[in-house]
């Protein structure tokens, strides 16, 4: 389970990283790929989001939303890949995505009896992990724990970084066995062949000339991209890259009756907010996450888990 790197070399890579992705954490810059925004948080909308708390108490929505927001759902999906080789056919990739696990009391169980029946290839975690970014991360790995515990994962766990998540995320979940992807490549072999997935630092915040680099020195073959958002989908595409997993969006969240999104959170390519999606010669899939941020309610979306089966072309 470790990227193609020697000891010594994955050190000081990781290193170097961690110190340039703690100055971008301390600044109040929002970095992405096309511009760096000089505010990072907007506050107007927490100022929306507050208001609008409170307008569904008062009309006593709010529980209801609540309990929309533990409804969480597997979706079984299949997506079929001309470069994958037959060595792959049928495998099993589960997806979670933005779990806050500290934003709803109840919504770790609720993962727990979603999962346990599961049996899968590989699982990958695509970023933000908590709701309350400038607590003490201890306080949501006993819940990450019992959440990696009732996965069965022939393959383990792999994760990147979201826009809620600090560095220190990397080596504590390591500590649990999760194996992170920070701008690395990872590959599986099969009967001599190989499937290689490359995974960047958060793009929507914190986003460097890293996250481009490790795309680009992806080894040649099938080729999955997990990146938290899906505001990198040209970059990967240009980069020969079969298949783009992201999140970041909740799908929503809160949305329009058809479920259509009234904030995205994203920057570009907001027409890849949700679901399956196309770019160029990729396949991408935007998670609707399975958790919830600003507040503990859902209108309209249903947080999920994916279950994606890869079919050769």
């Amino acid at each position: 389970m470790n990227p193609q790197k020697d000891g010594n070399t994955y050190t000081g890579v990781r290193q170097c990283w961690r110190v340039r992705r703690e100055q971008l954490e301390r600044g109040e810059a929002k970095h992405t790929p096309v511009r760096v925004y000089r505010r990072r948080y907007l506050r107007w909308f927490d100022l929306a989001v507050g208001t609008f708390g409170r307008a569904l108490r008062l009309a006593g929505l709010f529980e209801r939303g609540r309990r929309n927001a533990l409804a969480i759902v597997l979706n079984e999906i299949t997506i079929e890949i001309g470069a994958l080789p037959k060595a792959f056919d049928g495998f099993r990739l589960l997806q979670l995505s933005d779990l806050h696990v500290d934003g709803l009391p109840g919504l770790k169980d609720a993962i727990c009896r979603l999962v346990a029946p599961i049996e899968a290839d590989l699982c990958v975690f695509t970023g933000d992990y908590c709701e309350q970014v400038t607590a003490p991360l201890e306080h949501i790995l006993p819940d990450i724990k019992a959440i990696t515990a009732a996965i069965s994962s022939r393959h383990g766990v792999l994760a990147i970084l979201g826009n809620h998540d600090r560095a220190e995320t990397v080596e504590a979940f390591e500590g649990l066995g999760i194996k992170f992807l920070v701008n690395e490549t990872f590959s599986l072999e099969r009967e001599g062949a190989r499937l290689h997935l490359t995974g960047t630092d958060d793009v929507h915040y914190f986003y460097t000339d890293a996250a481009r680099a490790a795309l680009a020195a992806a080894p040649a073959g099938c080729k999955i991209a997990l990146v938290h958002s899906a505001e990198f989908a040209d970059v990967a595409a240009e980069n020969g890259f079969h298949l783009y997993l992201a999140g970041h969006t909740h799908g929503g969240q809160v949305s329009l009756p058809g479920g259509m999104p009234i904030f995205t959170h994203m920057t570009r390519f907001r027409r890849y907010a949700r679901g399956l999606w196309r770019h160029g010669q990729m396949t991408g899939y935007t998670s609707l996450g399975v958790g919830v941020s600003g507040l503990p309610v859902r209108f309209n979306t249903r947080g999920e888990v994916v279950l994606i089966t890869l079919r050769a072309g």
